[in-house]
């Protein structure tokens, strides 16, 4: 599939060396890289869909990025989608209310009808996309019917009611940030951890270092703002289980 990581941060922390070591991991996920960060306080984002390890552009920015309070990034392993720009993490875009989206995903979607309205009018071919774009309408609903913007703790509740509505059959390790809060979900054992650090949050598919890194609640959303815990969902029970399909797809793919 693909690797996630993100920050979550009371004060300005130095990612540069943790970047590093996740890119690394791009040996094994050839097809495409992505980054979120905030410099001199402006949001950026970058995507391209070629090997991080290959990239020219990628170690420049890496060692240009100022340290941080939030950051997202990505390296995707093909599984849904051609290997092009559009397809490439992470995704962005504004909500009705005009707050700022992006999220990153690691997982296949096998069922939900919910997500096909979104075929004929995303950019890109994959299911990660079509998740955005209901992420998306799912807000605005909440917030034609609130005729207002959503507090923290509604726009926790829609993005709870999103997770629910998709996890069921479908692997869902989810990274989104809003601006002001980092959400997590993973719904497969085994997939995503947990660093604190000096006022910090680091979420990550794979440790990323020799520190002791905790699992992350397994079908739960979490919630963090400034590194520490804001919100946390019921534990849904909705638990991805590989099949022996999925297995030898995965082995196939070296996942």
């Amino acid at each position: 599939m693909c690797e996630l990581m993100g920050v979550s941060a009371s004060v300005p922390t130095d990612i540069r060396a943790l970047l590093r070591e996740f890119y690394a991991h791009s040996v094994r996920h050839p097809h495409g890289w992505g980054l979120f960060r905030i410099q001199d306080g402006t949001p950026e984002w970058y995507r391209a869909p070629e090997r991080a390890k290959d990239s020219t552009v990628l170690p420049s920015l890496i060692e240009e990025t100022l340290p941080q309070t939030a950051a997202l990034a990505h390296i995707r392993l093909a599984t849904v989608g051609a290997i092009k720009p559009e397809n490439c993490h992470p995704y962005h875009g504004a909500d009705a209310s005009g707050r700022m989206w992006t999220l990153i995903h690691n997982g296949t979607i096998y069922s939900s009808r919910r997500l096909t309205p979104y075929h004929g009018i995303q950019t890109g071919d994959t299911d990660s996309e079509r998740v955005f774009l209901y992420l998306l309408d799912c807000l605005g609903t909440a917030i034609r019917e609130a005729q207002r913007p959503l507090t923290a703790e509604e726009r926790f509740a829609v993005v709870e009611r999103f997770v629910i509505s998709l996890a069921a059959r479908n692997k869902l390790n989810l990274l989104i940030w809003d601006g002001e809060l980092l959400y997590v979900h993973k719904n497969m054992e085994g997939t995503l951890c947990m660093l604190e650090r000096d006022g910090a949050r680091i979420v990550s598919t794979t440790p990323l270092s020799a520190e002791r890194w905790e699992p992350v609640p397994t079908a739960q959303l979490m919630a963090y703002r400034d590194g520490a815990e804001a919100f946390a969902g019921i534990c849904h029970g909705r638990v991805f289980v590989p099949n022996l399909a999925y297995i030898t797809a995965a082995a196939a793919l070296g996942i």
